[in-house]
């Protein structure tokens, strides 16, 4: 036996904090080494950050990675093997690269050779991919360092890379590793939370070990790296084709180290006995660095699984979009220094859900780093005591108000406060109603006569959400708080929402999903709850409510549905359009089949509503406050779904498709 204690580090970076992101790199180093890690990988991109955009442009954005990698986290590393993302400059060219550092000494670079440039990802703007089997040498500081396509030696075992996206093609650099005879292979990363992730890494990672015949190390980010991405953490250790090791996901802690004592010899003879392995047996020198090293002698151990329960929920999407709201909403706030949150409360189910996650954030946030820790990670904001209690932190942080019109209903308002109460948020009721009928006597009397529903309705409407504005964002300024939106994906790809009313906001946080699990995860949240923290049984309320912006008068009967079409049609067309690409034609015979309970007129109104409403309100998705992005259906046109704001709106089919019922 050839027994080796891997590592694998999850690391809360911050693009361009430096400070932040050496001391978590130096807490992991140092907690692996306490725990007998000799072999430690940490995510890629972690000293500099991975969402750096288009700073990493800017030389001395390398300069300064640079620098940090040689005279601060490379002697850090003595009786250790440690590989250490960063960008890195050749050429001319930058490169998005890891290090491999071992006893103090920096050893060489390999690059990434598949960049990520789809989706939220746009590394091809920054980077430029490393030629496959190419070697090249780096000078710097008088040194001379190997760099591109290369593997390691170090004390007899062989350690090589797949960098991220590497691991995600079909020619993965795994396979020539392992011909080179390579034991380990090593991969740092910057994977973002989508639903159902976790289940693919998993695959590539025990699928690259057993085919690979190695031992594979998986490390990742983890939190809200840089505004919009929630990068959920997750390290993975397997060999032979098993899962030796699971890291937890959305932890609060600057790093989480993830270890595990594995055979290499094992891993040899497994490969070594299958037919299908062909060795290398014409070795060339130039791509394998070799380096002496003195592995500890240890013990056996029984790994131990170290998933967390709640990941074999029958409500896994709901446990995870809580988590990953959770995180996201702490680290936020951290990041970006605010004093906590504002939520303008409707009563209805948007605002509620918004309110809701902030309130669980605390709760899950105390619950992992204790009252003290959480005050620790929040310390700037004044008020926060080791002694309170969760929920007397909410009340801190978590500032709801409802802004009544003469249009509001009791119903929505004791739900208001019926929730803002079970959450633990301050409270305040205002009525606005004043001040609409102000702006409408105010514009009455520049035009000459007197606004009507009959006439002016999207006016009249519009200006009651855009009264409620201006109070809701002196709530924030009073405070130093941030106003959180609380518009969701549905409302987007139709525009149902006021500009400058209820879009207002530095964050719109439930903007990337869709009304109907929306709806679905109050309906859990009021029954269920998260494992380990429960229901909340006054979100019936909510739930009992049809959707409504309650902007008409009263006896109008308005509802979401009824001026827009039923949320799961709604959903439907829009998956069909924006994440399958189908045309109006081509949707409305998706609709038709799965839809048949509606008439076909029906059917062609509310398909022809939807791309209509989609290319008119383009703009409005331009001016959204930042979403987080939860999966791969979102609708954010700065990174996600790109759609021109002028555009001639599908006129053609749609004309087409209509015409096809007159016939």
């Amino acid at each position: 036996m050839k027994l080796i204690r891997m590592g694998a580090a999850v690391l809360n970076q911050t693009p361009l904090d430096w400070d932040r992101n050496l001391a978590n790199i130096s807490a992991a180093i140092d907690e692996a080494r306490e725990a007998g890690v000799s072999i430690l990988c940490l995510p890629e991109m972690c000293i500099s950050g991975y969402g750096c955009e288009d700073a990493f442009h800017a030389p001395h954005v390398y300069d300064t990675a640079w620098e940090l990698l040689r005279d601060e986290v490379a002697p850090q590393t003595r009786d250790m093997i440690v590989t250490v993302g960063l960008p890195l400059r050749y050429n001319n060219g930058f490169f998005n690269a890891a290090a491999l550092v071992a006893n103090g000494e920096l050893l060489g670079f390999v690059c990434k050779q598949h960049l990520a440039g789809d989706g939220i990802h746009y590394e091809p703007r920054w980077f430029k991919a490393w030629p496959h089997d190419t070697v090249a040498t780096l000078y710097r500081d008088g040194r001379e360092y190997p760099l591109g396509d290369i593997y390691f030696d170090i004390g007899g075992v062989r350690l090589g890379f797949e960098i991220c996206e590497d691991a995600w093609v079909a020619q993965r650099p795994g396979s020539d590793l392992s011909f080179k005879g390579v034991d380990v292979i090593l991969n740092p990363s910057a994977s973002h939370f989508s639903f159902g992730k976790l289940g693919v890494r998993k695959g590539f990672v025990m699928e690259g070990s057993r085919a690979f015949g190695v031992t594979y190390v998986y490390s990742n980010l983890l939190g809200n790296e840089a505004g919009r991405a929630i990068y959920d953490g997750g390290a993975l250790i397997a060999a032979s084709g098993q899962l030796i090791k699971s890291g937890p996901r959305f932890g609060f802690a600057g790093h989480v180290l993830t270890s595990a004592v594995v055979d290499i010899e094992r891993t040899r003879v497994d490969r070594a006995r299958t037919v299908s392995h062909r060795p290398v047996v014409d070795v060339r020198m130039d791509d394998c660095v070799r380096v002496a090293f003195q592995f500890p002698e240890i013990d056996p151990e029984v790994n131990v699984d170290t998933s967390q329960p709640w990941e074999s929920s029958a409500d896994l999407k709901e446990e995870e979009f809580t988590r990953a709201m959770a995180l996201a909403l702490i680290d936020y706030l951290q990041k970006s220094w605010s004093r906590g949150f504002v939520v303008s409360l409707s009563g209805g189910a948007d605002s509620a859900a918004v309110a809701t996650v902030v309130a669980l954030a605390v709760r899950l946030a105390a619950a992992e780093l204790g009252l003290d820790g959480l005050k620790q990670r929040l310390h700037y904001i004044p008020g926060i005591d080791a002694t309170q209690t969760p929920r007397e932190v909410v009340t801190l942080l978590l500032t709801c108000a409802y802004q009544a019109t003469r249009n509001s209903g009791e119903v929505t308002e004791s739900a208001a406060e019926l929730i803002a109460e079970a959450v633990g948020a301050t409270y305040y009721r205002l009525d606005v109603d004043p001040l609409v009928t102000g702006y409408r006597e105010l514009i009455e009397g520049a035009i000459g006569r007197e606004l009507s529903w009959d006439t002016d309705d999207i006016t009249l409407q519009n200006i009651q959400a855009r009264a409620r504005a201006p109070s809701i964002w002196m709530f924030a300024n009073l405070g130093g708080k941030l106003l959180l939106a609380t518009s969701n994906r549905s409302e987007a790809a139709v525009g149902y929402a006021t500009m400058d009313g209820d879009t207002a906001g530095g964050l719109s946080p439930i903007a990337g999903i869709d009304k109907a699990f929306l709806r679905r995860w109050l309906d859990w949240m009021e029954k269920t709850g998260p494992l380990g923290h429960g229901p909340l049984p006054e979100l019936a309320v909510v739930n009992a409510q049809e959707p409504t912006a309650e902007l008409r008068p009263p006896g109008e009967g308005q509802t979401d549905e009824g001026d827009l079409m039923p949320y799961p049609v709604l959903d439907f067309i829009e998956r069909a359009f924006i994440r399958d690409k189908r045309s109006p034609a081509e949707t409305l015979q998706l609709v038709r089949v799965t839809f048949d309970q509606y008439e076909e007129a029906q059917l062609r109104l509310w398909v022809t509503r939807f791309f209509q409403l989609w290319c008119r309100n383009q703009w409005k998705r331009e001016r959204y406050a930042p979403s987080f992005h939860l999966d791969d259906e979102n609708l954010d046109p700065k990174t996600w779904c790109r759609f021109p704001i002028l555009s001639g709106g599908y006129r053609r089919e749609l004309a087409a498709l209509n015409s096809e019922e007159e016939r």
